[in-house]
């Protein structure tokens, strides 16, 4: 069994529907097939501004926001061209969560407050729209498929926006909803990103969850392999808008999947890896629009690679936060409180790095977040600050974390000094560094604007263009 994921660009038009029905059918052909869909390319970031325009006071315009959706899913299904009964069917489907819609927008004008757990409900409403209309084009296609809501199936916490799967009650409903349609040759069409508490709550699994809803259902279902079918030919050795020479890996190890895509890397959401590396299930990244092309195949171990880095990836627009002075050598428990601080103030930590002497410590955040956490550090190290214990904190905006990753680069000796060698080469001074006792990450930090110098420098000494 297969489990083949759809992003929103493979779905955002009729036509890249009907081709990926085409690529569900052959496949199911072969062996039963659980597909998983994004929304519609855009969709999701509509649904976030007309619920926050409701919220605001700008009913109006959350409306309008709306009626486009329905507009653009009612322009794709007259394109595909359906049987008149199934074309009258998904109208009406598409009319009844349009409606859903409109009222959810209209009771959070009313109220003036748009809570984690309304907006999950209302950014819910792409991938359900969006798995009616694959369903429907596989059934006119002459394959039986049917949308299936995750809502039924992926049960959840309540982290509302954030929401963290269950995996014995997700099992449980796995083979009580998908499990009966796979034995009966019908293809369940579900939803990405979304599932529900065990009160049947709607959540969402975080932006671009549809990865993650895929290895989920993968990992429930015991499946053979989890196809990630993107607009990309699999995972490269580099953003190529950075590295015209960037090239696509056949194979990866899932630590290094996994170090990419929390450093950056766009092509896996963060994720992913966890649920497939429960299960042993191979992950395979795809290009809907090349679909011939091999893409990348992401193991538990993979072959060694000609160098000993595999990929460098980067992350921008991050604040670096420094917090020093004498009175921190030696006094338990600075990090301890520094940490707990921003993670009260909901701020995600991204790197850290601490000199030895212990008369410093730096984190990494996203710089949007920067002032905020400035203020909490001030209040939480207020009475060290006013003994001289701690001078205070800097705070550098504008600046960006690289990550040079590979399972080659453990135990060999000299790649950090080759990699520091190509920095300084090329003029780049580094910030900060950090690296694993794994070994298979380097991550280091500096200006923004060097950011592009700097994977560049380091793609062309190792010759992962070659």
């Amino acid at each position: 069994m297969l489990v083949m994921k759809f992003g929103g660009t493979s779905v955002g038009s009729a036509a890249r529907i009907r081709e990926v029905a085409g690529l569900v059918q052959r496949t199911a052909a072969e062996e039963p097939v659980v597909v998983v869909v994004s929304a519609v390319s855009g969709v999701t970031d509509s649904l976030i501004a007309a619920a926050r325009q409701a919220a605001e006071g700008r009913r109006l315009q959350a409306i309008q926001h709306a009626i486009g959706i329905e507009q653009r899913h009612t322009e794709i299904l007259h394109a595909l061209d359906l049987p008149a009964e199934e074309q009258q069917s998904m109208a009406t489907e598409l009319r009844a969560l349009s409606g859903d819609l409109e009222n959810f927008i209209h009771s959070v004008g009313t109220l003036g407050e748009l809570t984690q757990r309304t907006l999950d409900y209302i950014s819910s409403m792409g991938e359900r729209m969006s798995c009616r209309l694959l369903a429907a084009t596989l059934r006119a296609a002459g394959q039986p498929a049917e949308a299936v809501d995750a809502t039924k199936v992926i049960v959840t916490d309540g982290n509302f926006g954030h929401a963290f799967p269950l995996m014995d009650p997700t099992r449980a409903q796995a083979e009580a909803v998908l499990a009966p349609r796979l034995r009966e040759g019908r293809v369940p069409v579900v939803t990405g990103f979304i599932g529900a508490t065990e009160s049947g709550i709607v959540t969402t699994l975080g932006r671009g969850g549809s990865d993650y809803s895929a290895a989920i259902l993968g990992s429930a279902l015991g499946a053979r392999e989890v196809v990630i079918w993107t607009d990309v030919d699999g995972v490269m050795t580099a953003n190529p808008r950075v590295v015209h020479g960037a090239r696509t890996l056949p194979h990866m190890s899932y630590l290094e999947a996994a170090e990419m895509s929390y450093f950056g890397a766009k092509v896996l959401h963060p994720k992913t890896i966890a649920p497939a590396v429960e299960g042993g299930i191979p992950v395979r990244i795809k290009n809907t629009f090349a679909p011939d092309a091999p893409g990348t195949l992401i193991t538990a171990e993979a072959p060694p690679a000609d160098t000993p880095i595999r990929a460098i990836t980067a992350i921008s627009r991050l604040a670096l936060l420094t917090l020093q002075g004498k009175g921190m050598v030696g006094l338990p428990g600075v990090a301890a409180r520094l940490f707990s601080t921003i993670a009260q103030e909901q701020i995600n930590v991204l790197m850290i790095s601490q000199s030895s002497s212990e008369y410093n410590i730096c984190v990494l955040i996203e710089e949007a977040y920067a002032a905020q956490a400035q203020a909490a550090i001030e209040r939480q190290f207020a009475l060290e600050q006013s003994q001289g214990l701690i001078e205070g904190q800097t705070v550098r905006s504008g600046v960006s974390i690289v990550a040079v990753i590979g399972a080659g680069m453990r135990g060999k000796p000299g790649v950090t000094g080759q990699i520091f060698t190509a920095l300084a080469d090329d003029g780049i001074e580094v910030l900060a560094i950090a690296q694993g006792s794994s070994e298979l990450n380097l991550s280091f930090v500096v200006a923004g604007a060097q950011e592009d110098a700097a994977v560049r420098a380091i793609h062309h000494h190792f010759g992962l263009d070659r």
